[in-house]
Parts: C-alpha cells; sequence; structure tokens
C-alpha cells in the first residue's frame, strides 16, 4: 500500500467515533451479574445475544443460564462510557476500568459470572 493510501485510511480511522466502557449483564432470575470492560460499545448488547446463542462465549455457566433463561431474562446495562479519544492507552484503561467495577460490584461465585482477576 502506498503511503499517501495509508494515511488517508489512518485519517478516516481516526475519525470513527468510538465509545469504549464497561458493560453489565444482569440474569434477572437469579441476579447474576456479568461484567466486562469493551473496546467498542457499538452494538455490543447484539454482539453477546448473538455469542450466546451460538455457543461462542467461553463462559460456561453464563452460557448454561442463558441456554436456561432465554434472551428475555438478560438484562443488558453500560455502567460506564467514554470517548476513545486516547486509543493508545485504552487497553490499559479497559483492564484498570475492569478491575475497578470487578471490586466494586463481586459478580463472582453466587453473585455472578466473573472471575476473580489476577494480579499481573
Amino acid at each position: 500500500m502506498n503511503p499517501k493510501r495509508k494515511q488517508e485510511l489512518l485519517d478516516q480511522y481516526a475519525k470513527i467515533e468510538i465509545d469504549y466502557g464497561v458493560i453489565q449483564l444482569k440474569n434477572k432470575v437469579n441476579g447474576k451479574i456479568y461484567i466486562a470492560a469493551v473496546p467498542n460499545l457499538k452494538d455490543r448488547w447484539s454482539f453477546y445475544q448473538q455469542n450466546l446463542d451460538n455457543g461462542s462465549i467461553q463462559n460456561p455457566e453464563l452460557l448454561a443460564d442463558w441456554r436456561k433463561y432465554g434472551v428475555d431474562n438478560f438484562e443488558f446495562s453500560e455502567l460506564y462510557r467514554k470517548d476513545a479519544t486516547d486509543v493508545l492507552n485504552m487497553r490499559h484503561t479497559l483492564k484498570e476500568l475492569k478491575k475497578e467495577w470487578l471490586t466494586k460490584l463481586q459478580p463472582f461465585g453466587d453473585h455472578g459470572y466473573n472471575q476473580p482477576m489476577k494480579e499481573l
């Protein structure tokens, strides 16, 4: 790819509005929650619905409850939203946000579908 075209594509990408943040899936039957920090909030609910429906989620307990209770018994919400103006630090920020919300909500064991984060 020539440098001019590459720069055009980078400029176009920089103009795309991307919001990142923390989401929650809540099982309305048993109250369990799942917390995730995501790099792009756009269409995230449909992403989770599709991946849970086809079994692509790597969380056996969440997947089992999804299959048992169905989509109507789960609620999606955004806990935190931020525009991705600082894309270079977004990965670190997402890790910190997830840690913060996991500490705050404690979605482990009987309360949720997450596993405690390992300290790095």
